[in-house]
């Protein structure tokens, strides 16, 4: 299975078994996340190598205006669609096998956690898996350790308050803050 085919298989919902064609795919384009991120935070790059290696990671380019501040990690990054002067803070984690896309001028703080992954809610089958997208506007700005569950959108100009579990998606213009995260006030 090649990689556009496993995101077309994934993003259509189609559950992936464990041990399946699907299941290796995601397991080979791991190894090149490691080995990127392994690279990126391995040693301090300047701000146009990094994002260079970003562009490598993700397998897409990257507006000049892209900001980074390392160590950060993803079980893929072919995943990721990253908008123009988005900055993205220390600690951030990104599984990004259901697609996340990130829009223009957003700022992700230190260590958040965004998912696009869910097992098997069956113990019998619990090393089986259900991708979702999360897609997140534009001059969005997520606060410190704020975790993003499959599934949720966030709209444009939206604040996530830090340490926030974002559950259910977030209109555009608003405040949610909380666990799990409710909607607090409008911008």
């Amino acid at each position: 299975m090649t990689e556009q085919e496993f995101f077309e298989y994934a993003s259509a919902g189609n559950p992936i078994v464990a041990g399946s064609e699907a299941h290796q795919a995601m397991h080979r384009m791991s190894q090149n996340a490691l080995r990127m991120t392994a690279e990126i935070n391995g040693t301090y790059h300047a701000p146009d190598e990094l994002r260079r290696l970003m562009e490598q990671l993700t397998g897409k380019p990257l507006d000049s205006g892209f900001g980074l501040f390392p160590p950060f990690y993803t079980d893929c990054g072919k995943g990721t669609t990253i908008g123009k002067r988005t900055f993205i803070n220390m600690g951030c984690t990104f599984q990004d096998w259901g697609g996340i896309t990130i829009g223009d001028d957003c700022l992700i703080g230190h260590h958040c956690t965004i998912c696009t992954v869910n097992h098997d809610k069956n113990p019998e089958a619990r090393g089986n898996m259900v991708c979702r997208p999360v897609a997140i506007g534009s001059k969005v700005w997520i606060g410190a350790n704020v975790t993003i569950l499959p599934g949720v959108t966030i709209g444009d100009s939206a604040i996530v308050g830090a340490g926030a579990v974002v559950t259910k998606s977030v209109p555009a213009g608003s405040i949610a803050a909380g666990v799990p995260a409710k909607i607090i006030g409008k911008i």
